[in-house]
């Protein structure tokens, strides 16, 4: 096992102890320079790296990132950028504590995040950084750490949404994307202290489900089919058994009408369904007469021609497919050109010399990969995060980096920026030598990954992990079933190799590795295999589902 730092939990404690006092003591203009980085994060919920230009030419006729692909063409691009909990409030969690989720608490999206523990954004605050937080936060408590805040309750409205501020709530017509970006550029124009370094966090609720894109995109990529992934019509028969029982099929879970905006007609039952997100569907009661009016338009002849040709089988799942991965990317338009936005800005200020822009998203996603959608797994679609950074003089343009990194590393990545010390309890290792070239001796060979949220929506069974540069090893430890993968031979993934006894030397090594990395990061979780009886009466009411 080779890593970055080694914890020590007793000065770790002792180090909080210090730089709380630090802080409230800290005067800014007599230890550091005003001229430190300022930097500019932008996040997005369930990107797929594959849904962007720059990481892959699957979509190279569409083109739908040319500005996000224009960052990574101006810093670097992080082959090998993985979470370390496939979905939504953990990953913000460990990004904002540069801890796994079993130590900050935060392990699914039922969990309540513990403001008042140790952040970044606390420890960039306490050197004299401004702070700001705008868009979708996704952790239930109140944002600290943060100068400014505007954030979205819960995951938010494409349309017309409410938003929290330190003075109540404020609901805003317009498109998400659009506002968000908007209220980013006026605390950047107009709120921000010009004499401070600032940290500004610009996070976007698209693309999550359910896809609802700006008016102006409706009926973007309308005159052309998207092509399908070879793994479309996987039937999960080489996987282990939880792969058989989840409910995030394109087939049979991705609802006609809450995710695909087809008109109820007389046979619909609106409480039917497995894993159902309404969300959208009620989003479209809060529309305004013209927004309304504007969406039927576009939908409406689309929808009809889909009724007209009744289908089914095959065609039916291809239908939803493009109608699924069209919306998708529509919304991922609108999150280009968010990002297009910011850095123009920043250049006709004068400050994109001295910023760092940052573009990521939460986790992968399945576009239509192995006939899925969401996240979840630890297979590659879902554990691959997009991480481009643009750093001027300090990352070498076009750059692609292919060490192994984590969403985990960004706490400390910041601190360094910004020359603030890491403290010691933090899990991962800071960014700063490979944004400037050059990979330390002892960077890691491998990565822990651990998924807590079962039973739950999309039911995907708790497992934990550990992936290196070819091989990766997952542990669905409730059910005592492995999958082992040699993705230099198999990047889909394609066939689980954990009986063959050609590999049983690699398998061995990576089960050791795995426990290696469990008790470094103290992850204390019961992973005890639950009874047969158990699984055999847990099965049974999936089927009933």
């Amino acid at each position: 096992m080779k890593l970055h730092r080694m914890t020590n939990y007793s000065a770790a404690i002792a180090a909080c102890f210090f730089l709380s006092i630090a802080a409230s003591l800290f005067d800014s203009s007599t230890s550091f320079a005003d001229d430190r980085p300022n930097i500019v994060f932008i996040f997005t919920d369930d990107h797929a790296p594959h849904a962007i230009g720059a990481y892959s030419d699957w979509l190279k006729d569409i083109n739908p990132t040319p500005n996000i692909d224009q960052l990574a063409r101006d810093g670097m691009l992080f082959q090998n950028s993985f979470c370390t909990n496939s979905i939504c409030g953990p990953s913000r969690a460990v990004i904002l504590t540069g801890k796994h989720s079993h130590l900050n608490g935060f392990m699914h999206n039922g969990n309540n995040f513990n403001g008042d523990q140790q952040t970044f954004p606390k420890l960039l605050q306490g050197a004299g950084y401004q702070t700001a937080m705008i868009g979708k936060w996704h952790l239930k408590s109140k944002p600290q750490g943060f100068d400014h805040w505007r954030v979205l309750p819960g995951q938010g409205d494409y349309y017309n949404p409410v938003f929290l501020t330190k003075d109540g709530r404020e609901q805003i017509e317009g498109y998400c994307t659009d506002l968000v970006t908007d209220d980013a550029l006026e605390w950047l124009q107009n709120k921000r202290d010009p004499n401070k370094p600032f940290m500004l966090m610009c996070q976007h609720k698209a693309p999550h489900r359910t896809w609802m894109p700006a008016l102006r995109h409706l009926t973007l990529y309308d005159d052309m089919e998207i092509p399908e992934p070879e793994t479309l019509f996987d039937d999960w028969r080489d996987n282990a058994s939880p792969a058989r029982h989840q409910e995030m099929e394109i087939d049979g879970h991705l609802n006609i009408v809450f995710d695909l905006f087809l008109e109820p007609d007389a046979d619909f039952d609106p409480k039917a369904g497995k894993s159902v997100d309404r969300s959208g569907f009620r989003n479209l009661g809060k529309m305004t007469p013209a927004q309304l009016k504007a969406w039927n338009a576009a939908y409406g002849p689309k929808n009809q021609a889909f009724r007209d040709a009744k289908l089914s089988g095959d065609d039916l799942i291809r239908w939803k497919y493009q109608r699924y991965i069209k919306n998708y990317l529509r919304c991922i338009k609108g999150v280009d050109e968010s990002v297009g936005k910011l850095v123009d800005y920043l250049k006709q200020a004068g400050l994109d010399d001295n910023t760092i822009v940052i573009y990521s998203s939460d986790q992968g996603f399945y576009l239509g990969d192995h006939g899925w959608y969401d996240k979840r797994w630890m297979y590659e679609e879902s554990l691959m995060m997009p991480l481009i950074v643009k750093w001027p003089g300090q990352t070498k343009p076009g750059a692609i980096n292919e060490d192994l990194v984590q969403n985990l590393d960004y706490a400390e990545t910041f601190l360094e920026i910004a020359g603030v010390d890491i403290p010691e309890d933090m899990q991962g290792s800071s960014l700063v030598p490979l944004l400037k070239g050059s990979t330390p001796d002892d960077w890691r060979e491998s990565i822990y990954y651990h998924y807590f949220e079962y039973p739950s929506v999309h039911m995907v069974a708790k497992h934990n992990g550990v992936r290196t540069d070819r091989y990766k090893l997952i542990h669905f430890y409730q059910f005592d079933e492995w999958e082992f993968y040699d993705l230099e031979k198999d990047p889909e993934e394609s066939t689980n190799q954990y009986e063959n006894p050609q590999y049983s030397a690699a398998i061995d090594e990576l089960k050791q590795e795995l426990e290696e990395l469990r008790k470094h990061y103290r992850d204390n979780t019961d992973m005890r295999v639950k009874p047969a009886e158990w699984q055999q009466k847990f099965r049974g009411k999936q089927a009933a589902r």
